[in-house]
């Protein structure tokens, strides 16, 4: 599973302390790249062997039934500014999760979801935002078999980033000649050449065939761009 598709989304402070419950693919993975990032972390959960097969790699990993708010308080889960429910494979116990999260007020609960019904509801007992991490990963996939699209990642509201080869629509002109944003709706980044550091894009940035873009926009903008990776018809020239 690959960790940034999902930590990226988590926008905390780097002194903030954050809560994972579940500790299995979804959430341990979560949790080590919160560490990796130079967060404590503690996690819960109520299998033993996984409590002790990630102790010595968080913060805190303790076994516990998290769906106790008794228990969680205990723990001191409200000490915590930010928490994510990685539970995956008991809605029940998910959902439960977050009812006792906010109970305690928790203010910033994360939950991984299996399906809508599950998202849903999730978000109508407290949630304040829904992962669906299955469904990501299947229209990431989609995306680099596709050819058209190196690395792809969608955020909550509709916006990506990509990175992709840049069009032959574009080669041998500047970004300001292009007018990518102007004509297709999206921002050029940045620009990586074979064998020279990344560059940030300005009006001025030259593109040369076998660059590589890195372009944010709506989802539907950036597919639309990288289907004319093919293309070589130039933009019209301006006025």
């Amino acid at each position: 599973m690959d960790n940034f598709l999902f930590t990226e989304r988590f926008a905390f402070s780097a002194s903030d302390s954050v809560l994972v419950v579940g500790l299995g693919r979804f959430g341990s993975s979560v949790a080590q790249s919160l560490v990796t990032l130079g967060h404590e972390v503690m996690g819960i959960d109520i299998d033993e062997e996984r409590v002790q097969d990630w102790s010595h790699r968080l913060t805190h990993a303790i076994q516990a039934d998290s769906s106790n708010v008794d228990i969680l308080r205990q723990l001191g889960a409200a000490d915590f500014s930010h928490a994510i429910v990685g539970i995956g494979d008991n809605l029940s116990a998910s959902l439960l999760t977050v009812m006792a999260m906010t109970e305690l007020g928790i203010k910033d609960i994360w939950v991984k979801a299996t399906n809508t019904a599950h998202g849903q509801i999730a978000e109508r007992i407290g949630a304040h935002h829904v992962v669906y991490p299955e469904a990501a990963m299947g229209e990431r996939v989609a995306h680099l078999i596709s050819g058209k699209m190196i690395d792809f990642i969608e955020f909550d509201d509709g916006f990506a980033i990509a990175k992709l080869q840049a069009p032959t629509l574009c080669h041998n002109l500047t970004l300001d000649e292009s007018r990518i944003r102007e004509l297709h709706d999206i921002t050029v980044v940045g620009v990586k050449r074979l064998n020279e550091d990344f560059t940030y894009a300005k009006p001025e940035t030259f593109i040369k065939p076998g660059d590589l873009l890195i372009v944010s926009g709506t989802t539907a903008s950036i597919e639309k761009f990288a289907a004319k990776t093919n293309q070589n018809k130039r933009p019209p020239k301006k006025g």
